[in-house]
């Protein structure tokens, strides 16, 4: 069950955070049958946003993008489970909130495109180097 096609990185961003919402999310994420193996509650350090980010450096949303992330504490999170990655992407919705359906994370919380309350891994490439980037020498 730990193949790369079966895990991927979440991460509830600072005003998921800070508005309350870590609950929901991880009871929205555990009632689709996925499981959290991993999950740490941390504030980034710019350097390792950056490095996060680092496909988007040049392009107009970067700065912000850093500067929001790492304006407070987020929730870094493993989560596992058959087909994770496709899952987590439907379960939080499209990544302009004005564009996600009632019922996705972002369609029932992200109050703009910047502040859209979780991040999730893209791709199993992506879902991969997310996992090394924030748990590389910290798994189970």
């Amino acid at each position: 069950m730990n193949n790369s096609g079966d895990r991927t990185f979440v991460m509830i961003k600072p005003d998921g955070v800070s508005r309350g919402l870590v609950g929901e999310i991880v009871s929205r994420i555990e009632a689709t049958g996925l499981r959290v193996e991993q999950m740490r509650l941390e504030r980034l350090s710019q350097e390792i946003v950056e490095e996060n980010y680092a496909e988007h450096r040049g392009k107009e949303f970067f700065e912000p993008t850093v500067a929001y992330v790492t304006s407070g504490p987020v929730v870094l999170m493993i989560v596992t489970g058959t087909g994770a990655q496709a899952i987590m992407r439907k379960l939080m919705g499209a990544t302009n909130p004005t564009d996600a359906a009632p019922g996705t994370i972002r369609g029932d919380f992200a109050l703009d495109i910047s502040a859209n309350v979780i991040h999730g891994s893209d791709s199993p490439e992506s879902a991969a180097r997310e996992i090394a980037l924030f748990f590389g020498g910290r798994e189970a």
